[in-house]
């Protein structure tokens, strides 16, 4: 049974990287009809749950939450109730993408987000470089309204085991719940900036940064842009410690 950390009064199950992939993959070869929606919860939108209701709701809906980023697992060890550790988007992705060995054929995926070069370049890395995971479509992530029918039911036509969503926090979340009944993806996930991490657009932190958990500073010293960002890292941790469950 699934044990549980309290993140301002949200449920983060302790589930290692290793076994949220397995879980994963495990709902992928259900076929299931139902959308499964993993939100890699991090600081930003757990703090924006606290006044966003319908944000609160997508993430309550979610068939699996991660903690995606060093502040949220930080901050279950200060309140004596520790995630194993991070599972990020981008680590997630990666990690289903090189994951297809175990299978008798090819995890499908649709791509959506980035710009077009980086949706191209990433689609191109991932049919060259894993020989288990085939990309079906893609999209990049600048559309409207009518365009964005036009890419869901494209979605849905193709049918792909994994729906990546790379629109950025919230707007990812939302798009999948918007459409959830209507995509015929086995599983959505959010995965922030991380296509162009795949695409090799973006140099990601070197192994050393990511073992010492200081990923974050590597990304504000290679992006100045992001400090704004930064700023709510403190706000998070103090709200998340002084924060009474009350279910």
């Amino acid at each position: 049974m699934t044990s549980y950390s309290s993140i301002l009064g949200i449920p983060v199950p302790k589930l290692t990287m290793e076994e949220t992939v397995e879980r994963i993959l495990h709902v992928i070869e259900e076929n299931s009809d139902e959308l499964y929606h993993v939100v890699t919860l991090n600081p930003e939108i757990a703090m924006a749950c606290r006044h966003d209701s319908h944000l609160r709701s997508i993430v309550d809906d979610a068939g699996l939450l991660t903690a995606d980023g060093i502040g949220i697992v930080m901050v279950s060890q200060l309140k004596g109730n520790p995630l194993p550790e991070r599972v990020t988007g981008c680590d997630l992705l990666l990690r289903l993408l090189d994951s297809g060995p175990k299978h008798t054929r090819r995890v499908s995926y649709y791509l959506l987000g980035a710009s077009e070069t980086t949706s191209k370049l990433a689609a191109e890395k991932i049919e060259r470089s894993c020989p288990n995971a085939l990309v079906t479509g893609r999209h990049h992530g600048y559309f409207g309204e009518e365009e964005g029918e036009r890419i869901v039911s494209e979605i849905a036509k193709l049918r792909p085991d994994v729906l990546v969503v790379a629109l950025g926090a919230p707007k990812a979340e939302q798009f999948i719940y918007r459409y959830k009944n209507r995509l015929n993806a086995k599983v959505a996930i959010g995965v922030g900036g991380s296509l162009d991490i795949v695409a090799g657009t973006v140099k990601r932190a070197p192994a050393i940064w990511r073992k010492w958990n200081l990923e974050w500073l590597f990304r504000l010293l290679n992006q100045p842009s992001r400090w704004r960002r930064q700023l709510l890292l403190p706000r998070f941790a103090v709200s998340a410690l002084v924060f009474r469950d009350k279910r």
